[in-house]
């Protein structure tokens, strides 16, 4: 099989949201060649069935056990048979044109790659005031790497995901704005700039307000701040890492 697209995955523990996810994209299939699309599903370190609805929706699923998003991402890419590539969280949904305006924004040459705005599946005063809290105090990093840059889904082709040298696995978070910024980089070499879809967008969960309150980022604004380094293991761990597994023990 000749395939154009792959879809990647990370997943750890995702059993409640990774078929809502795989629907989605084999829905955004639909609008290009579904054939042509490849979904890779990388199972980290899940000890639920997560790998058992995924290969059940069709996806490849391969493993990594490192705590490390930039890691588990570049695992799947590395995998990855398409020329585009394209990444989304496992309790995420793309919408249906998604796969069909990545396309036609890449085959048209004018574009390095980009990312995608996301819409919460609720909204609170909580979630409300903790996303203008989080979008306040990213500025400073926001205007070190060159303003904003939207992430959430971030497509591309997979020669210049391997040109800039994929996602910075000495970043424990805040890997998407670094690779934002990499890929706008290279991508003005080229002439090429980085997009943002217009016309779809990514409804993702509240996962993380439902896990820990609607208020918790405000609340414990100094763990907040420590994610804001990229570099703290200890935070990372605490907020992304670790949490279902401490569930499940």
């Amino acid at each position: 099989m000749n395939t154009a697209i792959t879809v990647v995955i990370p997943a750890y523990n995702e059993e409640k949201y990774i078929g809502k996810c795989l629907r989605a994209v084999r829905n955004a299939a639909k609008y290009v060649t579904p054939n042509n699309v490849e979904i890779i599903v990388v199972a980290n370190r899940c000890t639920d069935r997560t790998a058992d609805i995924a290969r059940r929706y069709g996806a490849k699923v391969i493993k990594n056990e490192k705590k490390c998003i930039a890691a588990v991402r570049n695992a799947g890419i590395k995998a990855a048979g398409g020329k585009i590539i394209v990444t989304i969280d496992a309790d995420s949904q793309m919408t249906k044109y998604s796969l069909a305006e990545i396309s036609s924004k890449l085959e048209s040459r004018n574009y390095v790659g980009g990312g995608t705005n996301p819409k919460f599946d609720r909204m609170s005063i909580g979630i409300a005031v903790s996303t203008l809290y989080v979008a306040v105090n990213l500025i400073p990093v926001m205007i070190k790497n060159g303003g904003y840059l939207s992430g959430a889904m971030f497509w591309f082709y997979k020669t210049d995901f391997n040109a800039i040298g994929g996602f910075d696995e000495t970043l424990v978070s805040l890997e998407d704005m670094d690779f934002a910024q990499r890929l706008k980089a290279h991508g003005k070499k080229s002439g090429r700039k980085y997009g943002t879809l217009k016309r779809s967008y990514v409804l993702t969960s509240t996962r993380k307000f439902d896990e820990f309150g609607d208020w918790y980022l405000i609340k414990n604004h100094k763990l907040t701040k420590r994610i804001f380094t990229g570099k703290d293991r200890q935070a990372a761990d605490k907020f992304y890492y670790d949490v279902r597994s401490k569930k499940r023990a």
